[in-house]
């Protein structure tokens, strides 16, 4: 199973040695060790669960942003704000992943000692899937929340021109015996980086997923990075993506919207916000109880009756747990393209590629 079109042309690889090669490029970009190993976890975590539009796909955007995109690899995040179980954290003009982990830490903590905390961030850059950090919650024992603003890649409805990012939101719940319920969902039929993937396999995009630039449905994916992404739902979506955004950006200060830059002239550095959320499961009820109930939830789903030719059921978060069960043990699947991007950022910084890339 897979979440894009396998083809013959894609390539396994070792998780520990793409993270090595990818942390090390990012050092290379001036980052500190610490900073360039979290950098590269989080996009290999990403390939690990089946989110390559967030992977290593991104390497080279992300050396782009550090070395002449102005973003500053060296950026440390600060709490400049707040009060109580709420901080405000400045990341700094830091990759994102940075920023968004800082400032998840904090929310934990603050949940630990109020039963809630929040964390508003600005100063921050794309910072990846969200699922990571709404996960990080869930070793502590605590429901996670993540949500951050985006590019505008999506028109209001029945309109035609980008003034709305997909905004995504993940949530992130603990279970007892089952694994963790986990949803990770941006208010596109689709991301960028998604129809990116498709472009890169020579595969048409899904139906449903896309708009051109007059807001006509295509699945040509050349056609549709130049398009509207569609939203989900409808007006829906469009409405439930502005919330994330606002969420996101207007309790920081943080840019909204093309204030954070479009999709042809590319992101403003630094501007970007995030929001975070945990809470501690033990202020409103016992955990155990808690854990055993939403075991029961997942298993009425996998109890439930599949409609003809589906032979499992899932719940948010399941399918990306096999991949990585799947990844760990046979490699990450890679295409081509994917991993010439890598080893040419690789070398243009001065680091050494393992042979056959």
């Amino acid at each position: 199973m897979a979440l894009y079109p396998g083809t013959e042309q894609d390539r396994r690889v070792d998780a520990g040695a793409l993270g090595a090669l990818v942390a090390a490029v990012f050092a290379a970009c001036g980052m500190r060790d610490d900073d360039a190993r979290l950098l590269a976890e989080s996009l290999v975590d990403s390939d690990l669960r089946g989110i390559h539009s967030h992977g290593v796909l991104r390497v080279p955007d992300y050396v782009e942003k550090m070395t002449a995109g102005g973003v500053d690899p060296r950026g440390t995040p600060r709490i400049v704000g707040g009060r109580g179980a709420v901080v405000v954290v400045d990341g700094g003009n830091s990759m994102g992943q940075i920023g968004g982990t800082f400032a998840m830490s904090r929310a934990i903590e603050r949940a630990r000692e109020h039963g809630v905390g929040a964390a508003a961030l600005r100063g921050s850059n794309h910072c990846g899937a969200m699922d990571r950090y709404a996960m990080m919650a869930l070793a502590h024992g605590m429901i996670g929340l993540a949500a951050t603003n985006a590019l505008p890649t999506m028109a209001p409805w029945g309109g035609a021109e980008k003034i709305v990012g997909i905004n995504p939101i993940a949530v992130a719940l603990p279970a007892g015996e089952e694994r963790p319920v986990v949803l990770d969902v941006a208010f596109g039929a689709t991301a960028h980086g998604k129809i990116r993937v498709y472009h890169q396999k020579g595969h048409p995009l899904p139906e449903g997923w896309a708009f051109d630039s007059d807001g006509v449905p295509t699945t040509d994916p050349a056609t549709a990075l130049v398009g509207l992404i569609r939203p989900i739902g409808a007006f829906k979506g469009v409405g439930l993506a502005m919330v994330a955004g606002m969420l996101s950006s207007l309790l920081s200060g943080a840019a909204y919207g093309l204030e954070s830059g479009n999709m042809v002239d590319g992101a403003v550095p630094g501007v970007d916000g995030q929001f975070f959320l945990a809470i501690d499961v033990s202020a409103f009820e016992d955990p155990v109880r808690f854990g055993a109930r939403a075991d029961a939830v997942v298993r009425e789903v996998h109890r439930a009756r599949r409609a003809p030719g589906v032979e499992r059921l899932y719940v948010p978060g399941e399918m990306e747990a096999d991949f990585t069960q799947a990844y760990l043990r046979d490699g990450i699947p890679l295409n081509l393209q994917t991993l010439a991007d890598l080893a040419a950022a690789a070398r243009a910084r001065g680091v050494d590629v393992p042979a056959g890339w």
